[in-house]
């Protein structure tokens, strides 16, 4: 997190200082936008500091801290959480128990989440490890929402996997 300069803290000769209300003051020297601030009773804020001259503004610094932070968690609540969603199907699953997961698994990308679905083997199933492979892509044939495949089906050990993610790409 970038360190807020305030006042004396400021690096720049020449700065763009804007008031309290909003209203640009106008380009002045460093000395003279202090002594601004004095007269008001506020801080000189680096609000900009990338620009040429960098933007400062005329504010309580508590008050603007706390704008920031009130700023931060908006963001925080409105940022989309992307859940990883697991479907576990076994070298046995019948028609019907592919559909009704498939269907699941379709409700998931449609929430923007991504979805890892594994085959998993035991006992005398591993020994059929492509049998394996082709059921896993059986299965995506069941699934009505689009998807992109995010990582291809790869063999873990006794499991096959292959990870989904919603595509929101519109159709050409």
């Amino acid at each position: 997190m970038q360190k807020t300069r305030i006042n004396h803290q400021i690096k720049a000769a020449t700065v763009r200082v804007i008031n309290d209300d909003g209203k640009q003051v106008g380009v002045m020297k460093l000395s003279e936008a202090l002594a601004l601030t004095q007269e008001h009773g506020l801080d000189l804020v680096e609000v900009s500091p990338l620009a040429n001259p960098p933007v400062c503004k005329l504010i309580d610094f508590a008050k603007y801290r706390y704008q920031q932070k009130k700023l931060e968690q908006q963001q925080k609540k409105n940022a989309k959480k992307t859940e990883v969603k697991t479907i576990w199907i076994s070298m046995r699953i019948s028609e019907h128990d592919m559909e009704i997961k498939g269907k699941k698994v379709s409700e998931f990308l449609t929430d923007g989440d991504l979805v890892k679905v594994e085959l998993r083997m035991r006992g005398r199933e591993q020994a059929y490890g492509e049998q394996g492979r082709l059921n896993l892509g059986k299965f995506l044939t069941y699934l009505k929402s689009a998807y992109r495949i995010e990582s291809p089906i790869r063999r873990m050990g006794g499991t096959w996997a292959v990870l989904l993610a919603p595509n929101n790409q519109p159709a050409k």
